[in-house]
C-alpha cells in the first residue's frame, strides 16, 4: 500500500515512495516555486524577537541610553 499526499505548491497527487523523486513536490518546479517562496520570506516562521522595548522601560533605560551623540567613526582631523 503506497500512501500518496497533495503536493504543497500545486495540490497534485504525489505518491510517497522511495521512488518519488521531488517529494513531498510533484515535480522540481514546484519545489523551486516553494524554495523561491521561502527565499522571498513569503514563507517565514514566526518567532519572539528577543528586544522587549517594554522590558528596557521597566529596567529604566531611555532610547537614548542605546544611540551615541557623536558618530565614532568620524575623523575629527578632516573636519
Amino acid at each position: 500500500m503506497s500512501l500518496t499526499v497533495k503536493c504543497p505548491t500545486c495540490q497534485a497527487p504525489v505518491t510517497w515512495s522511495a521512488d518519488s523523486e521531488f517529494k513531498p513536490f510533484c515535480s522540481e518546479r514546484c519545489k523551486l516555486i516553494d524554495l523561491g517562496d521561502w527565499a522571498s520570506e513569503k514563507n517565514v516562521i514566526p518567532v519572539k524577537s528577543e528586544f522587549d522595548p517594554e522590558m528596557l522601560d521597566q529596567l529604566g533605560y531611555d532610547e537614548a541610553d542605546f544611540f551615541l551623540d557623536e558618530n565614532p567613526f568620524k575623523d575629527d582631523k578632516n573636519q
